[in-house]
C-alpha cells in the first residue's frame, strides 16, 4: 500500500511590526527551527529577522532530530506551537530556546528543563526496579530500529522482556500490559514520558 504524506500549513499572517518588536528581545546571532506547520511563513519571518540579526541556520526540525548548530549560535528561535521540541532543543543544546507562536514569544525557562531531567531520572530508577520491561520499536521510516531492540533484549540477563512493534505508539495503551517499564527506541522524544526511558541513556548495556 502506498503512502502519501500531505503536510498541512497553518492559517497565519506575519505581522511585521511585531515580528521586528519581538526580534529586541532575541540575541544577535540565531538560529530559526519549525514545525513543518509553520513552512509557508517562516521565511519571510526569516526576512524580516534578518535586517538585525545573523540567522546561522534554518531548518525543520522533527521528533527524533538533533540539529547541528554553528558554534556562533547564541540562541534558536523555534517557530511552531508548543513546547515538545523546545524543551529538549534546549535539553541537548544547552542554548536558550525562544518559542514564536502566534507573533507571540515565549522563552523555555530551566524549571522546564529540570522537570523533564526529574522525569528522566524517575523513568531509570523505574527501569532498575522493574521485573518486566517493554522495548518500543517503531516501523515509521526513519525511527525503525529493530536491529538495536534485539541487542537490548539480548543484554538484559536479569529481567523479563518483550519486543512491542507497531507503527504508532500510543502510551495509553500500556495499561493493557503487565509491564514496568519500557524502553524506547525510536522517536527520542517519547521520554517525556516517565514511564519511559530512551534506550540512549541505558549506557550501562553498552
Amino acid at each position: 500500500m502506498k503512502t502519501i504524506f500531505i503536510p498541512a500549513k497553518v492559517r497565519s499572517e506575519v505581522n511585521k511590526a511585531k515580528i521586528l518588536e519581538i526580534s529586541k528581545k532575541l540575541p544577535k546571532t540565531i538560529s530559526i527551527a519549525y514545525s513543518i506547520q509553520y513552512q509557508n511563513i517562516v521565511f519571510e519571518i526569516e526576512k524580516i529577522l534578518s535586517k538585525n540579526h545573523e540567522i546561522t541556520k534554518t531548518m525543520q526540525v522533527l521528533g527524533c532530530s538533533k540539529p547541528k548548530l554553528s558554534k556562533t549560535t547564541q540562541a534558536i528561535l523555534l517557530v511552531g506551537s508548543g513546547r515538545f521540541h523546545a524543551i529538549s532543543l534546549a535539553q541537548e543544546t544547552k542554548l536558550p530556546i525562544y518559542i514564536l507562536e502566534q507573533n507571540q514569544l515565549y522563552k523555555i525557562s530551566k524549571k522546564d528543563i529540570e522537570t523533564l531531567e526529574k522525569k528522566q531520572k524517575a523513568s531509570f530508577l523505574k527501569f532498575l526496579h522493574a521485573n518486566k520491561i517493554g522495548i518500543l520499536i517503531s516501523t515509521k521510516p526513519g525511527q525503525q530500529n529493530l536491529k538495536k531492540a534485539l541487542e537490548v533484549k539480548n543484554k538484559i540477563k536479569n529481567k523479563k522482556s518483550y519486543l512491542f512493534l507497531g507503527d504508532n505508539i500510543n502510551s495509553f495503551e500500556f495499561e493493557n500490559f503487565k509491564i514496568d517499564s519500557w524502553i524506547n527506541t525510536s522517536c527520542p522524544r517519547l521520554d517525556m514520558d516517565s514511564r519511559i526511558v530512551n534506550v540512549s541513556n541505558l549506557k550501562k548495556l553498552d
